[in-house]
């Protein structure tokens, strides 16, 4: 079971010149990733290491070469280090940049090309009408494979170029289709934003509007309120005049009021005066009786100190007590006179006490008064200032209505040129809005023609598909041309080598031919006048038995037919392509006569050759049926 390669190499021959360029053809498969240090070595068969290589390449990959893709590449040898022609076995290996081996390729070898392989006849027809006018070209076979492996390579470059172009071309409509549908999309997107920002604009305008309404609305009850305002200032204007003249009475009669509490405390301060003088009067009795008092108990005193020395006395003197009953019952009545004079003085100094008690509640009122006298002193200041302060809010607010008044007769005037402006800028909308909705209508229309040049632009993109699968179908029916042109080829080479081959046969049997000719002119020298007449009885002659001997010559009729020519190229249709042997030395000279009928042969071999190349068909080398007739005419033409 052959092993899998990652690589695989392509059309490898069995055989190269080494003095041509090489090339190298392998496809890349899905399961190898190439990379730039990837190459391709030319190993001789048998090789053990990487490092054994005679040569080598480095392997290269399209532009286009995407990783998990299969793709063909070539290479090529250069002829100045290819080796020499040999009976060595090479091969071609591909190996990544790991030092991994990913393929390998047949063997072949290297040698030089035969004598007879190297050259090849080109007929081609001159530009005149004549037939002598036609030119033989000799050039050697390899060449012209090259020429003609060249032009398929150069058709193939040309297709590649021609669906290369074909795929900018795709994308560039696909580029360009995608420009139209984004700058599509951008202008509807404005469209609807331009439609969006006129809805929002008269949406603005209506809310506009509506505030414009709801302050002419404000401005009117502001107004009333203003009217209603300044009725309740009339009104509290005139109860602020009421309230004055009332402040005023009372007024008036807080200072008669002030006018009696004055004249009451005027009396008051006689009365206390008169109190006062009577407490004076009272404090000098006070004093008096407490002198009194003090001489009383000075008296007591004594008196004691005196009942106590009669005490001790007493019983000394008991006949001076009668005489001292007198005196102490005199002295018990001015004891008693006494006590009597305390309770007086008691009963005074309660009265002084309640006079002083009277005294301190009338200085009291007094205070109190003069207290209330102050606050009404207040009262009345607080009234003039408030009064004052009412004629200044009463003058401020006369002058906020009058100022009340303008502003509202200058809002009315606003009011009425906004309403004027707003009018006009409605007006000026409803226009614009009529002109945006024109706008629209064309931009409608344009997104209509923008519609149908998309669909026609996708028409025209389903065309230009159709015509790259076309393409893609014609560059595989040139790469079959090229695989069927290549077996052509080899079909044209392996026809050139049966024909050397046979022509090898034919030369040999011709020499024999020759040896027996001259043998038997040795044996009869002279010729009889009717075989110089009839050269054709001659020849039944010579080719009746002694030609039987030679049966390397004798082969089937069928053998000898040759196949048909390959067809012209495409490019030259008047060329026809002939392998010839090169001429030989022939060693008997023919007769006049024979060049005659050679010449006459040769003569109507061309005019067959161009009456083909006339008719536009393809040419035939077709060898005649009879072996002995192909013999003489080989013998008798100019290249042997």
């Amino acid at each position: 079971m052959e092993k899998t390669w990652r690589v695989e190499f392509r059309n490898v021959g069995s055989c190269y010149f080494p003095q041509s360029r090489v090339d190298c053809h392998y496809t890349i498969n899905p399961q190898h990733t190439w990379a730039s240090n990837d190459w391709i070595g030319l190993f001789k068969v048998g090789w053990s290491s990487v490092k054994e290589y005679h040569t080598f390449v480095w392997a290269v990959a399209p532009s286009s070469y995407k990783e998990g893709t299969s793709v063909n590449c070539c290479v090529n040898f250069q002829a100045s280090y290819l080796p020499g022609p040999s009976a060595q076995q090479y091969q071609f290996v591909y190996v990544d940049g790991k030092g991994e081996i990913c393929s390998c390729s047949a063997a072949f070898t290297f040698s030089a090309p035969k004598p007879l392989e190297e050259l090849v006849t080109l007929e081609e027809e001159g530009q005149g009408e004549e037939v002598g006018e036609d030119m033989l070209l000799v050039i050697p076979r390899a060449q012209l494979l090259q020429s003609r492996l060249q032009e398929c390579l150069k058709e193939r470059a040309e297709l590649l170029q021609a669906l290369e172009a074909a795929d900018q071309n795709v994308e560039r409509e696909k580029g360009r289709r995608e420009r139209d549908r984004g700058s599509w999309e951008h202008t509807r997107k404005e469209l609807e934003r331009k439609i969006d920002d006129l809805k929002e604009e008269v949406r603005e305008y209506r809310e506009k509007v509506e505030d414009m309404k709801k302050k002419q609305k404000e401005v009117e009850d502001l107004g009333e309120a203003l009217t209603e305002e300044k009725r309740a200032l009339l009104a509290q204007k005139e109860a602020n005049e009421q309230r004055i003249r009332e402040l005023e009475e009372d007024i008036k009669i807080l200072t008669q009021r002030g006018l009696e509490r004055e004249t009451d405390l005027e009396r008051m301060r006689e009365r206390a005066k008169k109190s006062a003088a009577q407490k004076r009067e009272d404090e000098d009795e006070h004093k008096n009786l407490k002198l009194k008092m003090e001489q009383t108990e000075k008296e007591l005193h004594s008196l004691s100190a005196e009942f106590q020395s009669l005490r001790s006395s007493l019983a000394q003197r008991d006949t001076h007590a009668l005489q001292l009953r007198d005196t102490i019952t005199t002295l018990t009545h001015k004891l008693n006179s006494a006590h009597r004079k305390e309770a007086a003085n008691e009963l005074a100094l309660n009265e002084l006490r309640s006079v002083q008690e009277r005294l301190n509640v009338s200085e009291h009122c007094v205070e109190t008064l003069r207290g209330e006298l102050r606050d009404m002193v207040a009262q009345r200041d607080s009234a003039h200032a408030e009064l004052h302060q009412a004629r200044l809010q009463a003058a401020q607010l006369t002058l906020q209505l009058a100022d009340a008044s303008l502003a509202l007769r200058e809002g009315r005037a606003n009011w009425a040129q906004e309403r004027e402006t707003l009018q006009q800028n409605a007006e000026i909308d409803k226009v614009r809005l009529e002109r945006q909705n024109d706008e629209i209508q064309q931009k409608e229309e344009m997104l209509q023609k923008a519609r149908m040049e998309r669909e026609k632009a996708v028409v025209e993109l389903g065309r230009e598909k159709d015509c790259n699968r076309e393409l893609k179908a014609s560059l595989r029916v040139a790469q079959k041309e090229k695989e069927q042109l290549q077996t052509e080829i080899q079909e044209v080479m392996e026809y050139s080598r049966q024909l050397e081959r046979r022509l090898e046969v034919l030369s040999d049997c011709k020499w024999s031919e020759t040896a027996l000719l001259q043998s038997s002119r040795a044996e009869s020298p002279l010729l009889s006048d009717s075989e110089d007449e009839n050269p054709e009885a001659l020849q039944d002659t010579h080719s009746s038995g002694p030609l039987n001997h030679y049966s390397l010559c004798e082969q089937p009729q069928s053998d000898l037919l040759l196949p048909a020519t390959p067809p012209p190229s495409p490019r030259h249709p008047s060329t026809v392509v002939i392998s010839q042997p090169a001429p030989l030395s022939s060693p008997h000279q023919p007769s006049a006569r024979s060049h005659t009928h050679s010449s006459e042969s040769e003569e109507e071999y061309e005019a067959a050759l161009s009456g083909g190349h006339s008719s536009g068909e393809e040419t035939a080398l077709l060898l005649p049926d009879n072996r002995d007739t192909t013999l003489g005419e080989l013998a008798e033409s100019p290249l042997w």
